[in-house]
């Protein structure tokens, strides 16, 4: 298993979980966000909560089979690009095991 990890524009979010669902990938957390890179967008802001960070991020997190990584990555990259600058970032990570909270069991998604 792998756990693909996105921080993308949080106005592409509806478009690529949209498309992710159409294609089978219905279990995915989303949530909001705020960090700080290279870009220094003109409508950046300085957040009310954290003094260094300059930009909203939506991050998109996924587990699913190594088979589907490929496909996953495609539909976020093709969904999520402006073409510019600050359009994000994807991480693919190892998942050792997974468990259910309710059971305790191991489950192999």
């Amino acid at each position: 298993m792998k756990e693909i990890k996105a921080f993308i524009r949080p106005n592409k979010v509806d478009d690529i979980v949209h498309h992710l669902k159409d294609a089978g990938f219905e279990n995915m957390t989303i949530s909001s966000a705020e960090g700080t890179g290279k870009l220094q967008d003109e409508d950046a802001f300085v957040s009310q909560k954290f003094s260094i960070t300059d930009s909203e991020v939506a991050k998109l997190e996924l587990v699913v089979n190594k088979n589907d990584v490929d496909k996953v990555v495609q539909i976020i990259s093709e969904y999520g690009k402006t073409l510019n600058p600050g359009d994000g970032l994807i991480y693919v990570s190892d998942v050792e095991k997974a468990y259910r909270v309710k059971t305790g069991l191991e489950n192999g998604l």
